[in-house]
């Protein structure tokens, strides 16, 4: 059967009767760590070789022999499937005409939406499908402070925001960077805006930030430089459109408050989060460079950008050079203007 969003969590705690649960879709990460979950549910100690077995892709031919496998020591067992495919669908709708209590954890990222093994797993009441898919905007922060929460360590809200929009689209690498803050926080702390930069402060989302400011200050060897790190760091470029997507909207909110009377400086104080302190110099000769109307049509062309990334097999990266430049030199216009 297909799990909605909401059932995830209480799934993953609790799998119950359940004989297998398939993760799939985008994103590696956030299937790696359901499958943990998952598997910890039935057998805590994942060590444990009596109750949990780990397979290959190309271990189909031993799905059989592990799902029916006595546990030694009791209790139920584990049979977690690595980079699952098609190729399981057959072994495993064997598995599920005969009784057993072994849960068979498979992940399969990528897998088509038409796959035989996800019509299986969609089609079982026993079975339980998952879409894993990059989490973003609220539901990417509430991931955050769950996280946190974990640990006692509250953050404060525009550190968080500001946190969630340098993130990429993959859940390993936020749970990397969110255990980075909970040790510089420790048990119980609380998070501030500058807490989270001093941290963070040579992750990819910075270098991505800094080729932000750049390109919309006129700076092409500074955006160039900064783009080239952001992508060479990891970042995918659905982050780096994201990204530029959010600083040109903050850009476009002052410019149109300084168009209604308001100095630059009461402009930008007005943005939530506030403009960080070390970049309010660019954030203000962007504001010199650009109108209103030259901001959305660069947020319109940057929207394109992640669609044209989107496509198979489209030259995401080399779109995401071109499209600093362009902005880059946009900027440079103004400039002259």
């Amino acid at each position: 059967m297909k799990i909605d969003a909401r059932s995830v969590a209480r799934i993953l705690r609790e799998p119950g009767a359940l004989r297998v649960i398939l993760l799939h879709g985008d994103d590696s990460g956030l299937i790696r760590e359901r499958a943990r979950l998952a598997a910890t549910a039935i057998a805590p100690n994942l060590d444990d070789p009596f109750r949990v077995a780990v397979l290959d892709r190309d271990a189909a031919d031993r799905l059989d022999e592990e799902i029916f496998a006595l546990s030694l020591a009791g209790g139920r067992r584990v049979v977690w499937v690595r980079d699952g495919g098609d190729s399981l669908t057959a072994p495993l709708k064997a598995s599920l005409a005969r009784p057993s209590d072994t849960l068979v954890i498979v992940e399969a990222p990528g897998l088509a939406s038409r796959a035989r093994l996800r019509a299986l797993a969609e089609a079982q009441a026993d079975c339980a499908a998952i879409a894993c898919y990059p989490e973003e905007g609220r539901a990417l922060e509430a991931s955050i402070r769950q996280m946190l929460a974990e640990e006692d360590i509250r953050i404060d809200p525009d550190a968080l925001s500001w946190f969630a929009g340098l993130l990429g689209p993959n859940r390993a690498a936020t749970r990397g960077e969110v255990e980075k803050l909970a040790l510089y926080a420790g048990r119980g702390g609380q998070l501030s805006l500058d807490d989270v930069r001093m941290c963070i402060g040579d992750a990819a989302g910075v270098s991505l930030e800094d080729a932000a400011f750049a390109a919309t200050a006129g700076d092409r060897a500074g955006a160039d430089i900064a783009i080239e790190r952001a992508l060479a760091e990891g970042t995918s470029p659905i982050a780096v459109a994201r990204s530029l997507l959010s600083h040109l909207h903050r850009l476009r909110r002052a410019r149109i408050a300084m168009d209604g009377g308001q100095s630059r400086a009461d402009a930008m104080r007005g943005l939530r989060p506030p403009v960080f302190f070390k970049r309010t110099d660019a954030f203000g000769q962007a504001l010199s460079l650009w109108t209103a109307a030259r901001l959305m049509e660069a947020a319109e062309q940057t929207q394109r950008l992640e669609l044209e990334c989107k496509q198979t097999g489209a030259p995401d990266l080399a779109l995401c050079r071109r499209h600093i430049a362009r902005l880059a030199a946009t900027a440079m216009a103004g400039r002259r203007r």
